[in-house]
């Protein structure tokens, strides 16, 4: 049997990615095909290293070679990963290769436990992570990732002073936290909290990330519109809890980044303490604050339901402790990384088809 690397190619034109739809060929994902006496090898390049779809892939790509060597030749199939990104040529930021606003309507929802898990479950997945705490007025990602009595490194370059992020559990972090006495009180007007965002953007060291995380304050407000004017938003993350009061505010925060002058793409919904879970009985589950209401957020926008976080002690202790839940085992774990797996695969799909976001220009 006698068989070329077009004819491997034209195997694997036949295997679509699953989320994007479309080949895997054309997507650019088969690399280094190799044709030995008894062996054929070749590298498939998935968009992030987080894919729950990896097995499923990798047999699709099997089946469709085996149609064409036979069973004969041993198949060498090496699974990597290179998230995608369309900051290509980016001024600001430029290792940078998505950055994701994550926000709520209102307070209280959980949006900083949900960032600072979702951060470290895409680094437990192998991707490089950064996350921003935007909040200027409460910041609490410090305290969650425990260093809160830390400070960043700041290093001189051609007369610019240069913030180090700090790393903790692999993920880089930057705070206002880290910059003031956790106990004393920081006044900020409006123009004052946007200055400090656009710090963290341009005179911090981020180096080469994959997802850089922005953990914005509750509600719409002048940080928000800072951050779409100073960097192109991959997408946003809208968390809410399940009861009325906060799915009303979360719908305004999801139709502030659908707005046409900002149009920023909605990643997806999550819904936290979405139930509640007792310890003793893990297969339980009562719907304190009311169900599917984030679910009903996701179909009334048409966006992705991203998932469900139990409401449960542990994950408040893991937060108060500055070890976050999804580093221990368990259902609060799992559901963390399961989002995790959601959000890369909600920004594989946004980079795969639709135009790359621009800094918004608001006319006054």
């Amino acid at each position: 049997m006698s068989f070329t690397e077009s004819d491997i190619l034209k195997a694997l034109s036949t295997v679509n990615d699953p989320d994007i739809k479309r080949d895997l060929v054309s997507l650019g994902m088969i690399k280094d095909i190799k044709i030995g006496a008894s062996m054929v090898g070749f590298t498939v390049v998935l968009t992030t290293p987080a894919c729950p779809l990896k097995e499923k892939i990798r047999q699709d790509c099997e089946d469709a070679v085996r149609a064409v060597v036979g069973t004969s030749f041993a198949l060498q199939i090496n699974m990597t990963s290179s998230v995608t990104s369309l900051r290509d040529n980016a001024q600001l930021l430029p290792g940078v290769k998505n950055i994701i606003a994550v926000a709520s309507g209102k307070g209280g929802v959980g949006k900083s436990t949900v960032t600072s898990n979702l951060a470290v479950a895409l680094a437990k997945c192998g991707a490089k992570v950064g996350l921003i705490d935007a909040d200027i007025y409460g910041p609490s990602i410090p305290t969650m990732f425990n260093c809160e009595h830390e400070q960043p490194f700041v290093k001189n370059v051609n007369g610019k002073n240069i913030i180090i992020p700090i790393e903790q559990y692999g993920v880089k972090l930057i705070s206002i936290g880290f910059l003031a006495p956790p106990d004393s009180a920081v006044v900020w007007r409006g123009p004052m909290a946007s200055s400090a965002l656009k710090q963290f953007f341009s005179d911090a060291e981020w180096g080469e990330l994959d997802y850089l995380l922005i953990d914005l304050p509750p509600g719409t407000s002048d940080i928000h519109l800072t951050l779409v004017q100073t960097v192109p938003v991959t997408g946003a993350v809208v968390v809410t809890t399940p009861q009325k009061v906060a799915l009303a505010d979360a719908k305004k925060g999801v139709a502030m980044f659908l707005q046409p002058q900002i149009n920023v793409p909605i990643l997806g919904i999550v819904e936290n303490m979405a139930y509640f879970t007792p310890e003793e009985l893990p297969n339980n589950k009562y719907y304190i604050f009311g169900k599917d209401g984030g679910k009903n957020l996701s179909e009334k926008y048409n966006v992705p339901m991203l998932g469900q976080i139990p409401l449960v002690q542990g994950i408040r202790e893991s937060g108060d402790s500055g070890l976050p839940a999804v580093m221990k085992e368990g259902p609060s774990a799992d559901a963390f990384m399961l989002l995790a797996e959601n959000v890369a695969r909600q920004v594989a799909i946004r980079n795969a088809n639709f135009a790359k976001t621009k800094p918004v220009e608001l006319k006054v």
